[in-house]
Order: C-alpha cells, then structure tokens, then sequence
C-alpha cells in the first residue's frame, strides 16, 4: 500500500489488537502513517475494532505457536515486510496466590510471555533478512512493582517481557531492529473492569499515583508510537512507563 507521496507505507502488526490499548495503537500508528495488522482470537471483537479503526484484521491466538507461524507467514508472504511489531496480547487471572490454580497460571504466561516471544521470533524471521524493524513490548508497572493487588502470574509474566525486551534488544540491534517496552499503569480498559466495581479501587491506585488519574489507551499508544518512531533512534532495550509517576514514589 502507498501512501499519498507514492511511498510504500511501512506496516505494523498489533497483538491484542480487538482491545482498547490495540484499538488506540492502530488509530494512532495509522495517523503515522502505517497499515496496521490487528491480531486478536476474539474474532467477533476484530472485527468491530476493524470496522471502527479500518485497519486488517487477522484472528491469531498468540499462545498457539503453529497459528503464529501460520499467521505471519501470511504477512511475509503479503510481500510488503513488517517494520514494526506491538505485542500487547495479554490476560490476567487476579486472586492470592494460595488461590492460582496450575493452569491459571499456565495460561497467564503462555498469553503474556510466551506469546510475546512467539510473535517476536516470528517477526525477527521476517525483519532480520531486511535488516531493520521495531519491536515495542507492552509490559506493565506490575513487572517492576508488587503491585497493589494480588496478581502473582500476571505480574511474574509481566517481569518476563521486561527482560525479554532487554535480551532481544542486546541480542537483535546488530540486525538494525530496535526493542523496547511501555510498562503502562492501569489503564482505562476492560482488563480492568473487575477491579473498577470494586468499591475505592480508582481513590486507591489515586493515592500511589501523582498525576491521580487511570491511564488512557490513548496514553499508551502514544508512547508505543515514540518508541516505534525516528525519535527514539537511538533507543534499545528501554522500558518506559506510562504510569502517572506511580513508579517514582
């Protein structure tokens, strides 16, 4: 696809891509300039998000290690490359960690972390041979903080693309590809419907956070878009919160 000065557009694929952080990643890197990919197995959400965003859609489950090849191989094979990858699927099963069931946590990690490398690994077969790309992870206060709430495979799986990012971004920069990570607050999504009905949950995450307020989508999207960008050429291996200052108290 071309863009209005004839140029070929640079394509970006976005995990998760059905949910609100996906949503906002698209519209904004669609306003960069990008055709945007969402991924997502919640076929029936993809499709609103498409029709709402107008990007393509592609049902993926990332935990699916044959579905990921299959789906990006499909984007390989679309002859226009992939010059950045978000991975931003991911899920959490929250409760005491007495209460974490085998495959509660099983799942968790498979989702958030071994998805995560699924569809870096897949990506870096398509940009290493092009020499060049972006990987942005998205992480989460969780995988640098305890967090304020029980969430012990959500905030372990979250540590895990905290280092995945440094380890890629050590190991992939002499390939011209460049990763990094946002580590979001809690942002402003269904993820976080449960937790809102609770009963002083938004006063709470208030009183450990100076700027007082939840995160947007929006917020998130555009510190991917940063780091995806010309701006941040010189930056590798970086985690950048989003997160009100939460991290800074």
């Amino acid at each position: 696809m071309q863009d209005e000065s004839g140029q070929i557009a640079p394509v970006a694929a976005i995990t998760g891509g059905a949910g609100g952080i996906g949503r906002a990643c698209a519209a904004t890197l669609m306003r960069e300039g990008y055709r945007v990919i969402l991924l997502d197995h919640d076929e029936n959400a993809l499709d609103m998000a498409c029709g709402e965003t107008g990007a393509t859609a592609m049902a993926l489950d990332v935990a699916d290690p044959q579905a990921v090849g299959r789906v990006f191989a499909r984007i390989d094979q679309a002859g226009q490359g992939l010059d950045l990858l978000v991975n931003n699927a991911g899920i959490a099963i929250r409760g005491p960690t007495l209460a974490c069931r085998p495959q509660d946590w099983d799942r968790v990690i498979a989702v958030n972390l071994t998805g995560s490398f699924l569809c870096a690994q897949a990506a870096g077969r398509i940009m290493i041979p092009r020499k060049g790309g972006n990987i942005v992870n998205v992480a989460s206060i969780m995988g640098l903080s305890g967090g304020l709430y029980a969430n012990l495979s959500y905030q372990a799986s979250k540590g895990g693309v905290v280092n995945l990012t440094r380890a890629l971004a050590a190991e992939w920069a002499c390939h011209g590809i460049r990763v990094n990570a946002v580590a979001p607050t809690w942002v402003d999504t269904d993820l976080i419907a449960p937790l809102k009905a609770e009963p002083g949950f938004v006063e709470r995450v208030g009183l450990f956070t100076p700027m007082r307020r939840l995160a947007s989508p929006g917020d998130v999207a555009e510190a991917v878009a940063f780091l995806a960008g010309p701006r941040a050429a010189m930056t590798t291996g970086h985690v950048l919160p989003v997160d009100g200052g939460f991290l800074a108290i």
